[in-house]
């Protein structure tokens, strides 16, 4: 009777866990049914979100690109001046109230806002003159077509403008994370011959990262702090007798073309940095360049922006010294080897 209650006893325990376990077998099914709905809702909810900042970025770069078209219509006037003018109107639209003022109320505003914006101008823009910048190629949203050519100089990526750390530009230049350009220059192990090195700036913390890497030396970069110090490492890597030309990191970088430095300019960011001041650019009235064109620029006559213009120089210079008359060592140490 004992053996036959405790057969009965341990079934209904058993019983009770099957039951215990479907039970908690639903609810896990239904718990993951519930978490892989989130999971799809909150994908469509994030496609959704990357399809309207896309539209967003869509509209601002037509934006831009009609702002643009705009200004070679009208002239040489800046986007930025347009922007600023733009705003301040919208300003002092919202603010102006028709009840409580006169007509020669609103010409002392008139006048005071003209002040404030010829003051602006004087501390926005720097004082030096206009740099004229080639027209590039555009796609249709008016973003520059990749890459850019600019002679030696080749423009692949343009980065993005560093606002929040006071290192990344100086008042005529801005250093982009991200830029990416490429320069032909003489060999590192043969002078003689030319090589492609890839210029970059990247994200070094409180500073940038300068980086010039030779396409036969990839695993080697020369880095520096400032471009003057990559370019100056790099000139005396090729050859210690290139010590004497002074380094133009920023050219060499491209940086400081006026083309490329309009491009920097124009993109988002700009506005807010604190030291920089505002180039001035003028669109030169020539055809708009096309790919692969190559114009006269300063790296055709400087020797340490150019192959050509390298190989030239010290040509000279190796010719100059052959007619120079020899030294009073040289010839008692050929009197020595006749006698």
């Amino acid at each position: 009777m004992t053996q036959t209650y405790d057969n009965y006893y341990s079934e209904f325990q058993k019983n009770a866990e099957l039951q215990q376990n479907l039970r908690y077998k639903k609810k896990y099914r239904r718990l993951k049914r519930i978490i892989k709905d989130t999971v799809f809702e909150n994908a469509a909810l994030c496609d959704q979100v990357a399809q309207m900042q896309e539209n967003l970025m869509l509209v601002k770069e037509e934006r831009l690109f009609l702002l643009r078209k705009l200004c070679q219509q009208q002239g040489d006037i800046d986007p930025s001046t347009m922007i600023a003018r733009s705003q301040s109107n919208s300003i002092n639209s919202s603010s102006f109230n028709p009840e409580c003022s006169t007509p020669k109320k609103t010409t002392k505003k008139r006048m005071s806002t003209e002040g404030s914006e010829t003051k602006n101008k004087a501390k926005r823009y720097n004082k030096t003159a206009r740099k004229v910048v080639q027209l590039i190629p555009l796609d249709v949203h008016g973003r520059p077509i990749f890459p850019i050519s600019l002679g030696d100089l080749t423009v692949y990526s343009l980065g993005e403008v560093v606002t929040d750390r006071i290192a990344y530009h100086t008042e005529d230049l801005i250093y982009p994370v991200g830029y990416c350009s490429t320069r032909v220059y003489a060999n590192l192990r043969d002078v003689r011959t030319k090589s492609l090195y890839t210029c970059k700036i990247l994200d070094g913390g409180p500073k940038p990262r300068f980086e010039i890497v030779s396409d036969n030396d990839l695993d080697q970069p020369l880095v520096g702090s400032t471009p003057d110090e990559c370019h100056s490492k790099l000139l005396m890597a090729i050859s210690l007798a290139l010590r004497s030309i002074t380094p133009k990191g920023a050219d060499f970088f491209g940086i400081s073309h006026p083309t490329v430095q309009n491009l920097i300019q124009s993109t988002p960011g700009t506005r807010k940095l604190a030291i920089y001041k505002q180039q001035r650019f003028e669109v030169s009235k020539n055809q708009p360049m096309e790919r692969g064109t190559s114009p006269v620029m300063e790296e055709e006559t400087d020797p340490g922006l150019g192959f050509a213009a390298l190989h030239r120089h010290y040509a000279l210079a190796n010719s100059y010294r052959i007619k120079e008359e020899p030294s009073d060592n040289d010839l008692l140490a050929l009197q020595e080897l006749l006698s």
